[in-house]
């Protein structure tokens, strides 16, 4: 799980680089090329995202409470992503959306749940 989760984070700071550039290669941007289908996108790759690291921490600190770990992974990117969608003001090729936000976080809080609820 370590190195998906090592993986899956290259692949969505490549994203978030190539969205900031305006360089989304044209058959990524038709994955999402529907209504809200960007909101979509968020839910599901922080969902992933969060779902990955969360089950790698809960693996690798298995003396500390699954809850602890959980709640400090969603925080923890939570406040990344935020910091993230708030930059984006200052690229030309990008757009600060509170409804993209809000897809995000609720893409932290199920795929954290997720992991959390699954047993080893």
């Amino acid at each position: 799980m370590k190195y998906i989760s090592v993986l899956f984070t290259i692949f969505i700071i490549s994203i978030i680089v190539l969205a900031d550039n305006g360089n989304i290669p044209p058959f990524i941007r038709s994955l999402y090329d529907f209504k809200n289908g960007d909101k979509l996108g968020h839910f599901i790759l922080y969902g992933l995202l969060t779902f990955f690291i969360t089950r790698t921490f809960l693996s690798s600190l298995p003396s500390k409470s699954r809850s602890w770990v959980t709640l400090s992974v969603g925080l923890t990117l939570a406040l990344g992503i935020a910091i993230e969608e708030w930059s984006q003001q200052f690229f030309s090729a990008r757009t600060f959306d509170l409804v993209d936000l809000l897809a995000s976080f609720l893409g932290v809080l199920v795929g954290g749940w997720v992991a959390y609820k699954l047993k080893k």
